[in-house]
């Protein structure tokens, strides 16, 4: 017999717990805990004759999650299902129906951006059906995804090794990395100078920079030609101040964030990996305790949108947070209305605090460490985004004397505006920089000068952040796709995290030339952004799924026949490691293996001796005096500096020592990373000293 309770279905148990203190009684709420179908792992899984029709299949495990859903909701007087706001959520809810028999175009899809009691208890009050142009665009993706992957998969294992794969993502942001490699071995750094000098006016110093010679920019490209202008210059007389440019000028506060630019600021300032960022965001999103007062709430809207978007009810909040907390100068008093990224659905607003009142400093206590400083993040951001402008009064001074040029440049903050609640990564660090009170026709007096060589630099290699950035400027994939992405290109071994930095692998270029030579159209971005626009199409009920698909696999589908028969066998040699086994003496060599390069007995498999690749940094262990201080990695990557003889020997230190001691103890001295560069500390007491360049 049915029950009187209403049954919800979510994807996870800590949203299912939030939402059903808000329903009340009357309703039950359950987790699917995620998709229950999916297309099968052991075979393609996609009928290709018959317009790409899927293959579903319960996923494995999850067999006594579905039993529960159908007893659920057999006894329930009616099933609402509550899945994300998105594509895959749309996927998830249309899944379950099928499951439980539900009728698709019946009333039963609730969703809402927000999990807080007025948005959720709204929601259930004007429930929808399940919208299939979004199920069908979440299907395209899927089963073109399912096409690449398996067809490639296969050939990259028979003729490279087992255990890799290839993806329409994964292999741009693979491209996109090797691009930048190749571009950095190709750069050619080219000479050039700068000239820094100090200027006195009364008792007050400033600096200038050469500008260059009868007004006009002049680039030092040599030692010989900086020397010229040093001749040009008299001494012992006086400069002129032959202009002085005075002007106010407005920095703007950055849009509140959108999936990408939260992956990127908590990566850059957090040193937050994209799927940590997600992983906590999540956490936010879908209910954290705060007490008998308010019980369990969503902290964050949504946070997978590619939005700028701001509801007038939460801009009206701030307002009115903004005008309280700091008073009505910092308030801005138009809305604003930022322009999306092109190629952006707009489906959701802005990564935002469900309420701007709930501020960083009263959720403290209440959130773990990581938890606290990614709300802190996106609190400050839409805060800020609400402000007013920062003022700045800028000053330009030219000085000249015998037609050389320079120029001094300052600047002085004098209203703070959003900067008092937040400052990009870009702006972090910057100080005024204030002249003394200059006008035209004043004379200074040249202390001294300050010649310096440079060179130009490379372009850097990417970071998770830049490399989030150049997909989304690409238009290839969507902010959810990216941490994952990523994650799948490091597991593979592809490319490897130097640092902060990703460099390819050699297995990441071999792929990657297999890829280019025999299926262009997966690493052409065009080609991939492209599909990006059409699946957007689809979900606007504008294109057909099965005509899309079609439209990128025939293509794909020669590329595939033909490089069955031309892809030959590659063999990655093993290079000689100039060391002998020690088990049976035989040469040992480098092997490259699913985690890096390693030795390996040349006698494989008869001999299965095998030893870490370390590196030694030519400093005498400090403990033992025996053994070579080496560097070493830890399970997350991180560099550590051990002594070659443990387990004898257990000395380990995180910062790199540097092969001398301290004078003031005798302690081993080491090299550490501080604020603005790197520094020779002593561990054990006050002893620092700078870094000889």
């Amino acid at each position: 017999m049915p029950s009187s309770k209403n049954l919800v279905i979510v994807e996870s148990p800590s949203k299912a717990k939030t939402i059903e203190k808000y329903l009340g009684r009357n309703y039950h709420v359950v987790a699917s805990l995620g998709h229950v179908r999916d297309l099968p792992k052991s075979q393609m899984g996609v009928d290709i004759e018959h317009d790409y029709e899927p293959k579903y299949i319960s996923i494995r495990g999850k067999g006594p999650v579905i039993k529960d859903l159908k007893k659920e909701a057999k006894k329930a007087k009616r099933v609402y299902l509550a899945a994300d706001p998105d594509r895959e959520g749309e996927a998830i809810a249309w899944h379950v129906s099928h499951l439980l028999g539900l009728d698709v175009d019946g009333k039963n899809r609730v969703v809402f951006n927000e999990i807080t009691k007025d948005t959720v208890k709204q929601a259930f009050k004007s429930p929808r059906s399940i919208d299939m142009n979004l199920v069908d665009a979440q299907q395209a993706r899927r089963i073109l995804d399912r096409l690449v992957g398996y067809s490639i998969s296969p050939i990259l294992w028979a003729k490279v090794k087992k255990g890799l794969s290839a993806g329409r993502v994964q292999s741009i942001a693979l491209k996109l990395v090797i691009e930048r490699e190749n571009e950095i071995k190709k750069f050619v750094p080219e000479e050039y100078w700068t000239i820094e000098s100090i200027f006195k006016h009364n008792k007050d110093k400033f600096s200038a920079n050469f500008y260059g010679v009868n007004h006009k920019k002049v680039d030092l490209k040599n030692n010989e030609k900086v020397q010229e202008i040093l001749g040009q210059i008299d001494k012992k007389s006086d400069f002129d101040v032959e202009k002085v440019t005075k002007k106010e000028r407005k920095r703007f506060p950055a849009a509140p964030f959108t999936t990408s630019s939260l992956q990127q600021e908590a990566n850059r300032k957090l040193n937050f990996k994209t799927r940590k960022t997600m992983m906590i965001a999540q956490q936010l999103y879908e209910g954290i305790n705060l007490g008998r007062k308010e019980g369990t709430v969503g902290l964050i809207t949504y946070m997978r949108t590619d939005s700028k978007r701001i509801s007038k009810v939460a801009q009206a909040e701030a307002s009115k947070f903004i005008h309280e907390e700091y008073g009505e100068p910092f308030a801005a008093v138009k809305m604003r209305n930022d322009k999306n990224q092109e190629g952006a659905q707009d489906a959701h607003e802005a990564i935002r605090p469900s309420s701007v009142f709930r501020t960083p400093k009263s959720m403290k206590e209440l959130l773990t460490r990581d938890q606290y400083r990614l709300y802190e993040l996106i609190w400050s951001r839409f805060t800020a985004s609400q402000m007013t402008p920062a003022v700045f009064d800028t000053m330009a001074v030219d000085i000249s004397q015998n037609n050389v040029n320079f120029r001094a440049n300052g600047s002085k903050m004098k209203f703070e505006g959003y900067r008092k609640v937040y400052q990009s990564t870009s702006e972090s660090g910057k100080k005024d920089n204030i002249l003394p009170d200059l006008n035209e026709g004043d004379k200074v007096q040249l202390q001294s000068n300050d010649p310096a060589q440079h060179f130009t630099q490379p372009p850097a290699r990417f970071s998770e952040a830049s490399l989030v950035k150049a997909l989304e400027e690409n238009g290839v994939g969507r902010p959810s796709t990216y941490a994952p992405t990523i994650d799948t290109i490091q597991r593979r071994y592809y490319v490897k995290l130097n640092g902060k930095s990703f460099e390819p692998t050699e297995l990441g270029e071999i792929v990657d030339n297999l890829i280019q030579d025999y299926f262009p159209d997966i690493v052409n971005v065009d080609f991939t952004a492209n599909l990006e626009d059409e699946l957007d199409h689809i979900e606007e009920g504008k294109e057909d799924w099965v005509k899309v698909v079609d439209r990128y696999y025939k293509p794909f589908e020669k590329e595939l026949e033909s490089a069955e028969d031309k892809i030959e066998k590659v063999q990655i040699k093993d290079e000689p490691a100039g060391i002998d086994c020690d088990i049976c003496g035989a040469p040992m060599v480098i092997k490259l293996g699913r985690y890096g390069k390693f030795y390996a007995c040349s006698r494989f498999p008869d001999c299965r001796n095998t030893k870490p690749i370390v590196k030694e940094i030519g400093v005498t262990c400090p403990k033992c005096k025996k053994g070579q201080v080496i560097e070493r990695k830890s399970k997350k990557n991180r560099i550590f500096y051990g002594c070659s003889r443990y387990p004898d020997c257990d000395f380990v230190t995180w910062d790199k020592p540097i092969g001398r001691n301290c004078p003031k103890d005798q302690h081993y001295l080491v090299e550490k990373k501080v604020k603005g560069g790197r520094q020779v500390i002593c561990p054990n007491g006050d002893y620092e000293e700078a870094i000889q360049k």
